[in-house]
């Protein structure tokens, strides 16, 4: 075991098992994206990594706590080797998700603080995300406050790659969009669709999947004519290039890492009023907040009206997006390593 240069393996079942499952590498899910950043940072550090679990490996990192996960965690620990667990999902952000999330909510709250409870430690994405696992239960001392990071470099606004999804789309500038896995009651995609309701004159897209009405609650039937909703896209940056406005109405989230590249991709930013944004996003400073229809419909006006208001926005947005920079991100990442390690 070296603390200076150790082995890591990063498992993530739905991925690493090789076996189709709900979210796969076609889906775009911002688990996806913090996978993706991990491998980066581990990079730029020059640990070595694998994928799938060898007796080498000093940690096992683990970001989809499922069965097989499970399994191998108990194996691991076994072997007196370190494990961390990614605390991507909560019951929390679980719920409103899909057809009879609510009722198994509970079940996945005990199944996590048992699986969780495993973990020697714990990477949560935001001081709020912590503040919920302990209200499980679990050992705050484990528990690290860990971006998940972007890549600002690869989410900086590419004109040309914009100018081609505006085209593909057929959109009218100015854009207001989102990007993110369509669930219609945790991600609000009603408050998404009465804003495009609100403001006729201008085109609305949201970027992302869309999945079948057997899993989640079906969109209306009948959308606003300026509403589009494109499902899974393969250029992720001309999505985020198209956009002029970036709205994100979730409901819940643990850190929001659409909001983190729409960053990156300096878009001003229109979002929710809720707890995993207090740390970072300030109203009237990097972003506008809204607690409702009417403050969403209020402060949008604002964006759409006044061009200095969005450059102001544009610019604190990428500041913001610096901040968890994969650079930044990795120092801290390499500090937590070597104090698991250590101990």
């Amino acid at each position: 075991m070296s603390i200076t240069n150790p082995k890591i393996c990063l498992f993530t079942e739905m991925f690493s098992s090789g076996k189709k499952s709900f979210f796969n590498k076609d889906t775009g899910t911002g688990l996806l994206s913090a996978y993706n950043n991990q491998k980066a940072i581990l990079k730029r550090l020059e640990i070595p990594f694998v994928e799938k679990w060898d007796d080498a490996c000093d940690i096992l990192q683990v970001n989809t706590p499922w069965l097989i996960s499970l399994h191998l965690i108990k194996k691991v620990k076994k072997q007196n080797k370190k494990v961390i667990i990614w605390t991507h999902t909560t019951a929390e952000d679980f719920m409103n998700a899909f057809r009879f999330s609510n009722l198994l909510a509970p079940l996945l709250r005990k199944y996590l603080k048992y699986v969780y409870g495993l973990a020697d430690m714990l990477f949560c994405p935001s001081a709020y995300t912590k503040s919920i696992l302990v209200g499980y239960g679990l050992d705050a001392s484990k528990i690290i406050v860990q971006s998940n990071g972007v890549d600002v470099e690869k989410f900086a606004k590419n004109e040309e790659k914009g100018k081609q999804t505006i085209a593909e789309y057929k959109l009218h500038k100015p854009v207001i969009g989102c990007v993110g896995l369509v669930f219609p009651k945790r991600k609000g995609v009603d408050t998404f669709l009465y804003l495009a309701k609100e403001f006729p004159e201008y085109d609305f897209v949201w970027f992302g999947k869309v999945f079948s009405s057997f899993l989640v609650q079906a969109l209306p039937k009948t959308l606003p004519a300026n509403a589009k909703f494109t499902g899974y896209v393969n250029d992720i940056v001309g999505a985020y290039s198209a956009i002029d406005i970036f709205v994100f109405p979730s409901h819940e989230e643990n850190q929001g890492m659409a909001i983190l590249e729409a960053a990156s991709a300096s878009l001003p930013l229109l979002v929710r009023d809720i707890p995993a944004y207090e740390k970072d996003y300030f109203d009237g400073e990097n972003c506008f907040k809204a607690h409702n229809d009417a403050e969403f419909k209020s402060r949008l006006e604002m964006l759409i009206k006044d061009l200095d208001l969005r450059k102001k926005f544009s610019q604190a947005a990428r500041v913001l997006a610096e901040k968890h920079s994969l650079s930044t991100v990795a120092q801290k990442t390499l500090n937590d390593y070597k104090t698991l390690l250590k101990n």
